[in-house]
This record gives C-alpha cells, sequence and structure tokens, in this order.
C-alpha cells in the first residue's frame, strides 16, 4: 500500500482523513440517488401510474442484493481495513479475493432462484392484475439478467474503498450510475419500453462499471492489495470467520431492510397503484440525505477499522465524533427543506393530483426520520469496521422486528395509509439513543484495551 495511504490512516488531521475518505464516496451516493431518480422521473413522464408502481413494487428484490453486497463486500472490506492496521498483507489480498469470488457466485444463485421462482416471486411483492406484466418485464433485467453485474460492481468498490482508494471506488459506481441516466430517456421513452427500459438501462450499465473494476485492477497491479486471483482464493478458518463474523450481520440486517419494505409495498398496494407510486416517488427522493449520511459512514469505515486495530483510540473516537456532527448537520437541514417542499417536489415527478397530495404527505412523514436515521448508520458503521457483527446484528433486529414492523403494522391501523409514513421516525428515534449508548461503551472499552498495551 502507498506511503500517503498510510499517512491518511495515521496521522492526517482527522477533518481533512475523514473528507478525504468521505467526498469520493458521498459523490458516488449523490450520483447513485440521480441514478435512482432517474427510473422514477422518467417512468413517470409516461404518466402511467402502473408503470411507477411496477418500478415501487420491484423495490424489495433490489434491495435484497445488499445483503449480498455486505454479506462479502462490507464483511471482507471490514476484514482487510482491519488487516492493515497490523500490517497483515497477505490476509488483505485472500480477503478480497474471498469476496470477490463469493459475490460471483451468489450473483449466479439468485438469478438463478429469480428464474425458477418468478411467479411465487411477483404474488410476494405484492404484483398483480395490471402490474404484474411490467414488474415482471422489470425484474427480468434488474435481477435474472443483472445479478451478477450488480453484485460485483458494488462489492469491488467495498474492497478498494478498505485500502483508502475511495476515489477509484467511487469513480467506478459513478460511471455506471451516470450511463444509466444517460440510457433511461432512450430506453424509456424513445425505445418506448416502460419500466422495463429502465430495468435495461440499469443492467447495461452495470456492466460498465463492473468492466471498469476489472480494468482497474489489471492496471494497478502492484499498486493495490485488491487481488482476484484464484492463486490467492484459499480461504481458512480464520479468513472465513473473521470476514463472516461481520458479512452475516450485515446482510441480515439488509434482509431484514427486504422483509420491512415487503410489509411496506403490500400494506400501500391494497390502497391502489397512485398510493404506490405516490410512496414510491416519497421513499426514493427522501433517500438523497439517506444516501449521504450512508455514505459518510461507509467513507469513514476504513480510518475507524484501520485505528481500532491498531489500537489508537482517541484517534478513532475523534474520528466518529467529527463524521456524527457532520452527518447530523447535513440531515437536519435536509429535513427541513423536504418538509416545507413536499409538495413541490413530489410534482416534478408526476402531474396526477391525486399522487401528488399522497406523496407530500408521505414525504412529509419520512422524512422526520433522517436526524435520527444518521445515527443508527454511524453505529452500525462503527460496529462494522471493528469486527463487531453480533453489534449490527443486534440494531438490526431492533430496528426491523422490534421496532419499525410493528409500528408499520399499528399506525396503518390507526391512521389508515398515511400513518405508514411515521413508522420508520418511531424506529429510529428509540435508535437514536441506543446507538449514542453503545458508542460510549466502545470507546471506553478501546481507550482501555489501548491502555493496557502501553503498559
Amino acid at each position: 500500500m502507498k506511503v500517503e495511504k498510510t499517512e491518511l490512516f495515521e496521522s492526517m488531521p482527522i477533518p481533512k482523513a475523514v473528507w478525504t475518505l468521505a467526498v469520493p464516496t458521498i459523490l458516488s451516493s449523490l450520483v447513485m440517488i440521480l441514478y435512482n431518480l432517474a427510473d422514477t422521473y422518467f417512468v413517470g413522464m409516461l404518466n402511467d401510474p402502473l408503470q411507477n408502481a411496477a418500478v415501487t413494487l420491484a423495490g424489495p428484490v433490489l434491495l435484497a442484493f445488499n445483503a449480498i453486497n455486505n454479506l462479502f463486500g462490507v464483511g471482507a472490506s471490514s476484514m482487510m481495513s482491519r488487516a492493515l492496521g497490523v500490517r497483515d498483507h497477505e490476509t488483505v489480498r485472500r480477503a478480497s479475493s474471498f469476496g470477490f469470488y463469493c459475490a460471483l457466485i451468489s450473483g449466479l444463485l439468485f438469478s438463478l432462484m429469480v428464474a425458477l421462482l418468478n411467479g411465487p416471486l411477483l404474488r410476494l411483492l405484492g404484483a398483480s392484475g395490471d402490474t404484474l406484466s411490467p414488474t415482471a418485464e422489470y425484474l427480468k433485467w434488474t435481477a435474472l439478467f443483472g445479478a451478477v453485474p450488480s453484485i460485483l460492481n458494488v462489492v469491488m468498490a467495498y474492497l478498494f474503498r478498505s485500502e483508502g482508494a475511495t476515489l477509484h471506488a467511487s469513480i467506478g459506481t459513478m460511471s455506471g450510475c451516470l450511463l444509466n441516466i444517460i440510457l433511461d430517456p432512450i430506453c424509456i421513452l424513445g425505445l418506448q419500453m416502460g419500466a422495463a427500459g429502465a430495468g435495461f438501462a440499469t443492467f447495461l450499465s452495470n456492466c460498465v462499471a463492473c468492466a471498469y473494476f476489472l480494468v482497474l485492477i489489471a492496471v494497478r497491479r502492484g499498486k493495490t492489495l485488491v487481488c482476484i486471483s484464484l492463486k490467492a482464493f484459499r480461504p481458512n478458518r480464520k479468513l472465513v470467520a473473521g470476514i463472516l463474523g461481520v458479512g452475516i450481520p450485515a446482510s441480515i440486517q439488509n434482509l431484514l431492510n427486504v422483509t420491512g419494505m415487503t410489509v411496506m409495498t403490500n400494506a400501500i398496494a391494497s390502497y391502489g397503484a397512485e398510493a404506490v407510486a405516490a410512496m414510491g416517488i416519497a421513499q426514493k427522493t427522501t433517500m438523497i440525505p439517506c444516501y449521504v449520511a450512508m455514505g459518510i459512514s461507509q467513507g469513514v469505515m476504513p480510518l475507524i477499522g484501520y485505528n481500532f486495530a491498531a489500537r489508537k483510540a482517541g484517534r478513532m473516537k475523534e474520528a466518529t465524533l467529527y463524521t456524527t456532527k457532520a452527518s447530523q448537520a447535513i440531515m437536519i437541514l435536509m429535513t427541513v427543506l423536504y418538509f416545507l417542499f413536499a409538495r413541490q417536489i413530489v410534482s416534478l415527478f408526476m402531474e396526477n393530483e391525486t399522487i401528488i397530495r399522497y406523496g407530500a404527505a408521505f414525504m412529509r412523514g419520512l422524512c422526520l426520520a433522517q436526524p435520527f436515521l444518521c445515527m443508527d448508520f454511524m453505529a452500525v458503521g462503527v460496529f462494522q469496521a471493528c469486527g463487531m457483527g453480533k453489534r449490527a446484528l443486534l440494531f438490526a433486529f431492533l430496528r426491523k422486528i422490534v421496532l419499525e414492523i410493528p409500528a408499520l403494522l399499528l399506525l396503518n391501523r390507526l391512521i389508515p395509509m398515511y400513518g405508514l409514513a411515521y413508522a420508520q421516525l418511531v424506529a429510529e428515534a428509540v435508535l437514536a439513543t441506543a446507538a449514542i449508548l453503545f458508542l460510549m461503551k466502545i470507546f471506553r472499552d478501546t481507550q482501555a484495551a489501548a491502555d493496557r498495551t502501553a503498559a
């Protein structure tokens, strides 16, 4: 690994180190948001609620990709950053190879499952009647054909990010997203493919992003520790336990997110295609601050993991606190803007008055959770960076099973339809308090471990 990367982790001033790592990841996240919104925007230009509903109903399947991304992307990158902290470069290479090939195999298996279980899957998502065909067409390109490139390009971005190469990771991700934005109007409107066009554009763009990372590995051979050689694919018990110990809880966390979204989409589907389309617009637009906060927390994970492994407790704590304050300030500002201009934002995507009215109400409820959500992201990011998979898993169960899903069911009964938008607020407010308590304990334990090492 280059000297300047070691300097970034060990001695660079915390604000500069945080933004050096976080800015490329944030930019990548923002471009990814534009790519997600492009599907909604250009499909919305068809002024057909059924096409918009198809993209929304397919959401849980695409979110399920993140279960694999986290299993091997987060798991391997956490192992790599901690290995870098103790100068174990052989483990870094073997962890990256393990992550890559396991992601490849998982993507192939995912596509096979979608092919074999297509009918039951569509029913599970809530697609029926007029929404059945467009949802199936969208999934054909994004999940059946697109699972492998979609999963691989995200996992490889994690691998590069683990050694501090966040710029390269973000360029790869952004190249696919920008291409998707260009292809969306061509495929959706020009070729008149509708929701299927959005899926086709996503498939092609993910293939390009995947190709970028493969070329980058070849070009940077000898300058990067990221390795996809089959010779390095030599898993042993310690390596697998280290990766899966973080990756499995992170994967379960995303599967629980899929479960929560499936409960949401099934609940909202009972109110008709216009309500589904409105919720889809509200969810995707409020994901902008969410992705920014996620980008910040993921960007600094290598810095936190490296210093945790190196027993530099003070630097780890300083990085965590600085990142939390910056993220919180951004989220509060964005919450105010979303609440005040909800109707105007929704009207950018659809001209249907009913959808605008529903979407604005949903958006105001969803955006209130954002300031609390960034605390959850930060705590889970620290857990994953430090190899504390069980704590990340505990947070995932608290968030979805204990808090959010029961809140969805209860609030939908108390305030039909509109109550669904406030379930996340209930869950995140409780979790934010838990996050503060957990982080304080980690700081104390890490400092005690550092003191023992010094003695």
